[in-house]
């Protein structure tokens, strides 16, 4: 006990001013020339950042208001317009529409029903259900559900694999190997959560049929459980930047953008003459694009035609899609990098498209930047005060990437300080997926299916609340919690430093400063001392 209440004495001697001599000097010949480095580093991202940004903005901004529609840029007709009594369905096209899922309990009879709505010839249209369920009663409960619109007229097969194998990727193109696919002239694809209008294959079809240049056409996703929660709000508002600017504009310039794996239409013969689907990375549909997109083909985005479906609203359940989103581009960017430059059928500029803002500025840069510098320098510097961040760097540019965002969800614009805190969140999960990716390291080819709940999102919600199935390590956060603290206490550290004196020459005076670390270093002594004081009284120790 005696030895407990000196330690703290010692600590408060000289013992404290030589500690503070020591961290001082590491301090000026170590941190802070590492950190106005790791600063630049940092400010030049941003700026690569910002520059695409605004760039996609203004391509966006003028084909609003200057340019044409889809229907004005390629050939659409209807096929209405071919019909003949003689030739009955068989100006239309044979379609396959594939819906892949993984024990989708409650949105297997919403999907598998929007698909057989859709309006097209019974005799020209295909349904394939891959069902990857492990779940034996969900396997069931999904073919009785296929055979009840089998006995509707509807030409719907139920398939399943012997193993998941290759995951969604290894699904469909197990899928595209019936004799029925191979008849096919298109493909469609739906996640099992999608829901689209009757009207879906008559809306994009025709630009494909009349327009042989063309591989892909994507549609826009709709979030049905957007007002669900606060942090269903901050996906939608990514969300929809991404399809408002990120795909409108890729779809303008270059006629080329990242397939979203759903709720597009692809040419087979682009789908075959690529390779067909591969699961070297966890974004099979990102891999499919690139190579149609080295093949020649040219890609469309509507973004009039919204396809529903649903947004994560457990957190868990979106850190887990988040890490595929991020891990997987950053590989796939680490395995197509020569394969990209060495392409002989496209132009270099598409090559520096695809390879620095498609892949580098978009999927590397923007999440590595959003951790590092909003969550590592900025508070860090109010630690340093030697080192000074310009107000271009946390001010101007910040904003303005800011408004950018926020301007495609008009809605949500009184969110948008909540928008940022959520995205400064999750840049920790995603900078940690990107380098995984990057550097091919463990968790590289993780694939957890999102879950989905449908109707019973609410109810389930509600059940899973009075349920305490989860374990401790699910429950605790600690990475998110570690960085929640340095922020708060460089915080707090930032508020006292303003109150130091300042000098006519620095913005902060040395003695002051080391007046104020010694200080801070005592009140530690201080309340050690305090707590071994308590825990003696309480005969804790």
């Amino acid at each position: 006990m005696e030895k407990m209440r000196i330690l703290p004495e010692l600590l408060a001697g000289d013992i404290a001013g030589e500690v503070i001599l020591i961290l001082g000097q590491v301090k000026v010949w170590l941190v802070v020339p590492f950190l106005r480095i790791f600063m630049y580093i940092n400010l030049a991202m941003s700026l690569m950042l910002f520059v695409e940004k605004v760039y996609m903005a203004m391509v966006v901004a003028i084909n609003k208001l200057f340019g044409k529609k889809p229907e004005q840029r390629y050939k659409w007709e209807p096929f209405e317009k071919y019909d003949d009594v003689e030739l009955g369905s068989s100006v239309y096209p044979m379609v396959l529409v594939q819906v892949p899922m993984f024990n989708e309990r409650d949105v297997y009879e919403l999907s598998i029903g929007a698909a057989c709505r859709l309006s097209w010839p019974c005799d020209r249209i295909v349904i394939q259900v891959l069902d990857d369920s492990t779940d034996p009663t969900i396997k069931v409960m999904v073919q009785m559900e296929c055979q009840s619109w089998a006995t509707k007229g509807m030409n719907i097969h139920y398939q399943v694999r012997d193993n998941r194998k290759g995951y969604k990727a290894g699904a469909l193109k197990e899928g595209l190997k019936h004799h029925y696919a191979k008849e096919c002239e298109y493909v469609v694809i739906f996640d099992a959560d999608f829901q689209p209008e009757p009207d879906f294959l008559t809306q994009t079809i025709p630009f494909l049929h009349h327009n042989p240049e063309l591989g892909l056409v994507q549609a826009r996703w709709k979030f049905v459980n957007s007002n669900d929660c606060l942090m269903t709000r901050m996906q939608e508002m990514s969300l929809n930047y991404h399809f408002t600017v990120e795909q409108e504009s890729g779809s303008i310039s270059y006629a080329f953008f990242g397939f979203n794996g759903t709720a597009g239409v692809w040419r087979m013969a682009a789908l075959d003459e690529a390779g067909g689907w591969k699961d070297r990375t966890t974004v099979e549909d990102m891999d499919l694009a690139v190579r149609a997109s080295l093949k020649g083909c040219k890609f469309l985005y509507i973004g009039s035609l919204m396809v529903k479906n649903e947004l994560p609203s457990v957190f868990k359940a979106y850190r887990y899609q988040q890490h595929r989103w991020s891990c997987g581009p950053a590989n796939l960017f680490r395995k197509m990098f020569s394969e990209i430059m060495t392409n002989k059928k496209v132009t270099w500029w598409k090559k520096l498209y695809v390879l620095y803002s498609f892949f580098f500025v978009r999927k590397i840069v923007a999440h590595i930047v959003t951790f590092t510098l909003y969550c590592v320098v900025i508070p860090a510097t109010v630690l340093i005060p030697e080192v000074m961040v310009p107000r271009w760097g946390t001010i101007y540019i910040p904003t303005i990437i800011t408004l950018l965002n926020a301007v495609a969800t008009p809605r949500s614009f009184y969110l948008v300080a909540f928008w940022i805190i959520y995205e400064n969140v999750m840049s920790l999960h995603r900078t940690k997926a990107t380098f995984i990716g990057l550097f091919e390291t463990q968790r590289v080819n993780e694939w957890v299916v999102t879950e989905k709940h449908g109707d019973a999102s609410k109810v389930k919600a509600s059940t899973q609340q009075n349920q305490s199935r989860f374990k401790i390590s699910e429950r605790a956060l600690c990475g998110d919690y570690s960085i929640w603290m340095c922020l708060l206490r460089s915080c707090v550290w930032g508020i006292q430093l303003l109150r130091l004196p300042l000098s006519t020459g620095d913005s902060i005076h040395h003695n002051g400063l080391r007046l104020y670390w010694y200080s801070s270093f005592r009140r530690l002594v201080d309340n050690v001392h305090s707590l071994c004081d308590y825990l003696v009284q309480k005969k804790v120790v």
